[in-house]
């Protein structure tokens, strides 16, 4: 049997976005801006998508959404943007994020502390997600920007994103949030949740891979990052990408439609795996179930490195993920772990599993199964080898 258990690195592609992606490749493929019928043709199409997405997220016609090839670019974009716009110029000089954030939003942050940007790293607490007397401590005369996910691509613990929104608007401060593992599986309303800007990407919600969109509330100020055409309003030049929009528009569509699903049937089959996990000796799951995405868990099993445990899940047929990466001669541990305060022996120990709405009870069982067995044959090895003398010495 192959499970995929891996839904917050990439979803597959729901049947019924790939049926309707499919006559914009070989059929209506002509340019959208282009004034002949091949490309009009496009048009109704793409109208049609950007209602969905706009409704997806509860934006409002006078906001803008632009598509743009991935969250990773959305989410440069606002970072950089934000500094040109409002540092660069102006008298701010200051950013607050997270400890947890996706490298995206830490690569970006780092690179504008080589401008001298300060940039404040907010650490979590053991659930893994902010307090917000540690925001609102954070906060200066001069911050420009607050940048906090919706929730969190490994531990899928939800941020307390309406409140951030308060406090942000109350010290007029601009508030972007990546909501790229929220889309699908909690219900996103921007004007809600009080933001200004929102990432995210549509192979998330089981839609095309290459495509993304940044929301940009009205009236807000960001400099394009692609210049060459009028695409987008003149947000972002390109010529579109007709079938991915048209695809990521359904994704949308459907996302929200299954939402319910999600908060039932699939948070059953993940806390059934949960549960019967958590049952092997020494395992370990951050986060609350209710405060987290209704498919994710991070589970660590205490003396199995995560690469070890992905190592026979994958010989099963099932896909997982770790934070941890085997680099030559060293294991790196999982830095969410890290931020939480794991213990060192469980630092190097993640594992995510994620569902999605495709994920099967025989799938569920399948992998109950298979963990167990991995538990149990680590297990006996690591007790072998604890017993063996130092390497260094077994050499001489």
């Amino acid at each position: 049997m192959r499970v995929y258990l891996d839904n917050n690195a990439t979803t597959i592609v729901d049947p019924s976005v790939y049926t309707t992606m499919a006559p914009y490749f070989c059929e209506m493929y002509g340019n959208p801006n282009s004034l002949h019928e091949f490309g009009s043709e496009t048009h109704p199409a793409l109208r049609c998508a950007v209602d969905q997405i706009y409704a997806g997220i509860g934006a409002d016609d006078n906001d803008d959404v632009v598509v743009t090839s991935c969250a990773t670019e959305s989410i440069n974009w606002v970072i950089k943007g934000v500094y040109f716009d409002y540092i660069f110029n102006g008298d701010k000089n200051h950013v607050v994020t997270t400890e947890v954030e996706h490298p995206a939003v830490i690569q970006a942050c780092k690179f504008l502390e080589s401008l001298g940007v300060k940039v404040t790293y907010l650490p979590v607490n053991s659930d893994g997600v902010i307090e917000l007397k540690t925001l609102e401590n954070s906060l200066q005369d001069d911050t420009a920007l607050v940048s906090i996910m919706w929730a969190n691509n490994e531990t899928g613990m939800i941020f307390p994103i309406e409140e951030i929104g308060k406090i942000c608007k109350k010290r007029d401060i601009l508030f972007h949030t990546d909501a790229t593992q929220a889309i699908g599986k909690v219900p996103v309303d921007v004007i809600k949740a009080g933001v200004d800007y929102l990432s995210f990407s549509a192979h998330k919600f089981h839609g095309p891979k290459g495509v993304g969109g940044l929301y940009i509330k009205e009236g807000k100020v960001i400099t394009s990052l692609l210049h060459g055409g009028e695409q987008m309003e003149g947000f972002r030049s390109g010529t579109l990408n007709t079938p991915g929009i048209v695809g990521m528009g359904k994704a949308m569509e459907l996302a929200v439609e299954n939402l319910d699903f999600e908060k039932n049937s699939v948070k059953k089959l993940r806390d059934r795996l949960e549960d019967e996990l958590l049952k092997i000796p020494d395992t370990f799951v951050v986060g609350t179930k209710e405060q987290r995405t209704p498919n994710t868990i991070l589970i660590s099993v205490k003396g199995i490195e995560g690469e070890a445990m992905l190592w026979d899940l994958n010989k099963a047929g099932i896909a997982a993920s770790t934070g941890s990466a085997c680099a030559s001669e060293a294991l790196e541990s999982n830095p969410v772990m890290e931020a939480i305060g794991a213990e060192a022996d469980l630092a190097h120990t993640a594992l995510r599993l994620s569902l999605s709405r495709f994920t099967t009870e025989e799938e569920i069982d399948y992998t109950i199964d298979a963990i167990q067995k991995a538990v149990k044959r680590l297990r006996a090895i690591s007790s072998t080898f604890s017993y063996a003398p130092d390497w260094h010495e077994s050499k001489l």
